[in-house]
């Protein structure tokens, strides 16, 4: 099998270069990301091309049986139709291509986030949940598009194996997501009164997972995430730092001013909700039908996320 990851300057397909590397099964990885790409080991070839131009010649010339795509912008900033254009518009030129050239086997990574986060839902929510992502919150919308492209791809090609990986947040030593900065701040701000469980994955089971549906190809929609959850308030805790409280009214026009006046370009208050209500989704879907388990809990992924930061 020759696979082409895209993504693969980041810190999820990094490693899951490296390990498909190590595998029997793989005779060849093509490495494709805007940024450059480390090709140290022979079976690797890497391709450094914004993921919104064409890669079919890429597909064609390789020799490609499948593709990995994680190629995604997790901050899209301010700049909205920027990142849409890379997110949406991206993913539809690799779908295009692997259509073209007759791709049978994609494996995407999308987000529990896709659920949404509200008070009074049902959960742990399940493949069969609504998709309700919380409106304004681009990273969950933008996957919630993806899917649905995803989804006619899957129907237009009935030969073809999709496989849609829902993750939770992944715990990735020294890598910047909401979470992980936690680790370098000195203070955590946290809704009065809000303490949602959370889940997070480690990034091994994560690539156990990305790897297995690639060599035991399985089609549909999968959530994948650790065992268990941990409180916010954990978190801090985890940490070693001291939590603030502040009212939701409060934070929320804090949060929405400094995004407005650009001196904050995590999330508009709309991101909140994330912080403010459990998206707490099952894996038994995806252990049921492939046997995977992950190895870690949520709360021993945060814990090895935070060791590796308190190292540096």
């Amino acid at each position: 099998m020759r696979i082409l990851v895209t993504g693969a300057a980041g810190s999820v397909g990094a490693k899951l270069v490296q390990q498909l590397a190590q595998s029997d099964d793989v005779d060849g990885i093509v490495a494709l990301d805007c940024l450059p790409v480390s090709a140290s080991h022979p079976k690797v070839v890497a391709f450094q091309q914004d993921i919104r131009e064409p890669i079919a010649d890429i597909l064609r010339e390789q020799g490609v049986d499948a593709v990995v795509h994680l190629a995604f912008l997790l901050r899209p900033g301010h700049n909205r139709e920027a990142a849409h254009r890379v997110n949406v518009g991206g993913t539809a030129q690799v779908l295009h291509d692997c259509r073209v050239v007759g791709v049978q086997r994609f494996v995407y990574l999308s987000s529990t986030t896709v659920y949404g986060a509200r008070p009074g839902t049902e959960q742990p929510y399940t493949e069969e949940s609504p998709v309700r992502p919380v409106r304004g919150f681009q990273y969950a919308e933008d996957k919630v598009a993806t899917e649905l492209m995803l989804k006619a791809f899957a129907a237009d090609n009935p030969g073809a194996c999709v496989t849609v990986l829902r993750g939770c947040t992944v715990m990735v030593p020294r890598c910047e997501n909401f979470i992980t900065q936690v680790f370098s701040r000195m203070a955590l701000v946290r809704i009065a009164g809000a303490d949602p469980q959370m889940q997070f994955i480690h990034l091994d089971d994560l690539l156990e997972a990305l790897e297995l549906c690639l060599l035991k190809p399985v089609s549909g929609v999968f959530n994948v995430t650790g065992e268990g959850t941990v409180a916010r308030s954990e978190i801090a805790r985890v940490a070693g730092r001291h939590p603030v409280a502040l009212p939701a009214p409060l934070l929320a026009f804090i949060t929405q001013v400094t995004w407005m006046l650009r001196l904050q370009s995590d999330s508009p208050a709309c991101g909140l909700a994330m912080a403010r209500w459990p998206w707490v989704a099952s894996n038994e879907k995806l252990a049921r039908e492939t046997g995977f388990r992950p190895r870690y809990t949520s709360l021993e992924a945060l814990m090895n996320s935070a060791l590796a930061a308190n190292s540096n």
